[in-house]
């Protein structure tokens, strides 16, 4: 195969395909780094995910889960999916491991699924064996559900007890953000069978769905967990403008649509405020948007130099977002990747030490980020 190159990568010898579209070797303020194509030909993938047997997961948005075993990309989707719906920006969405994956092969998949009415954002648990799922299972939907195609949002993310934060968005009708007997526009926190999660900030609350953990939330495509904290971070879009960086804390209502950076795609106001009382202000914060989406702090050993820095891809700007931190303050913003052009869908800490990568096009990539030299 023209251009290959291989790498051993806890002992697996893994084929990496460059590009043959685009140089391979680019520098940052701080250090020289090479983009390797690992897999393409994936329809808009949105998600990845690494088994401990250093394979790993990919979702597309199309309503696929597909496996790449060796830096190979199965033919064979994985079988066995739980039902749903590609519209707008709905299709199978996220996945996660559950955290003792190693043992019990539990997985989680986010996905917009419809019925008579309308659509939502669901998660489903199932057991992965071999190419396929078993013991799939509805664990959460949003609801009431709406006929538009916009903001399922969909990531999710585990804490250190165990439960899971599901991000759902206002599905493109913002008031709904604010009104907390409705599931949408929010972070909620589950256990893995479903119920709320015990210290939810307002389980036995009139006027709240118990599982809500935060409210006030447009639309969030990134969420991870912080390695030393184990706080979980997010960033949401904005309209046009005022894409934010939270930490997710108990409770909290985050604004949308009471204050924002942003303003509406017709150019008109939607708030005069960015700041307000009782509101949980944005560390970070972008105007205008660069549309963000897939999130992950650098933890590996390969680039030093990135040691603790939070990575953003961003789908509008196509671009790789660097921000260095200083406990929860950005103390410098770098952009990667601009030459690619590519819409970056997804970040992941790999368990190599690199940076991955999906990107969202009919033809998408898988990518990893490595040392130049």
């Amino acid at each position: 195969m023209a251009g290959a190159t291989q790498w051993l990568v806890a002992g697996v010898l893994i084929t990496l395909v460059s590009s043959a579209s685009a140089r391979d070797t680019y520098e940052s303020d701080k250090l020289a780094y090479r983009v390797d194509t690992v897999a393409e030909g994936l329809e808009h993938p949105w998600s990845l995910a690494f088994l401990p047997d250093d394979t790993a997961l990919v979702t597309e948005r199309e309503g696929r889960l597909r496996r790449l075993v060796e830096g190979r990309l199965l033919p064979e989707p994985v079988t066995g999916l739980p039902e749903l719906v590609v519209s707008g920006q709905g299709g199978l969405l996220d996945v996660r491991l559950h955290p003792d994956f190693q043992n019990n092969r539990l997985l989680f998949l986010s996905y917009a699924h419809r019925t008579r009415q309308g659509m939502t954002t669901r998660v489903a648990r199932a057991r992965l064996a071999g190419n396929a799922l078993e013991n799939v299972e509805v664990i959460f939907e949003a609801l009431p559900r709406s006929n538009n195609g916009r903001h399922f949002a969909g990531r999710m993310e585990f804490d250190h007890n165990g439960n899971l934060y599901i991000a759902v968005g206002d599905r493109g009708e913002m008031d709904r953000a604010q009104d907390t007997g409705d599931d949408a526009g929010g972070v909620h926190r589950i256990t893995i069978n479903g119920a709320p999660a015990p210290g939810n900030p307002f389980v036995g609350k009139a006027g709240f769905n118990e599982t809500f953990y935060t409210y006030g939330n447009r639309n969030i495509q990134g969420m991870t967990r912080h390695p030393s904290t184990g706080e979980i971070w997010s960033h949401e879009h904005g309209p046009r403008g005022g894409d934010e960086i939270n930490i997710l804390r108990a409770g909290n209502n985050y604004g949308w649509p009471l204050v924002t950076y942003g303003s509406d795609y017709s150019g008109l106001p939607i708030s005069s405020r960015t700041t307000m009382e009782g509101i949980s202000d944005p560390l970070h914060y972008w105007d205008p948007s660069i549309a963000p989406s897939g999130m992950a702090f650098y933890t590996g050993n390969l680039f030093p130099q990135w040691q603790g820095d939070l990575f953003v891809g961003a789908l509008k700007l196509r671009k790789l977002v660097r921000l260095s931190l200083d406990g929860e303050l950005a103390i410098e913003e770098e952009d990667l990747l601009t030459e690619l052009n590519e819409r970056i869908r997804d970040v992941r800490m790999g368990p190599d030490g690199a940076l991955w990568l999906l990107t969202d096009a009919r033809n998408g990539k898988v990518l990893r980020l490595v040392p130049a030299d």
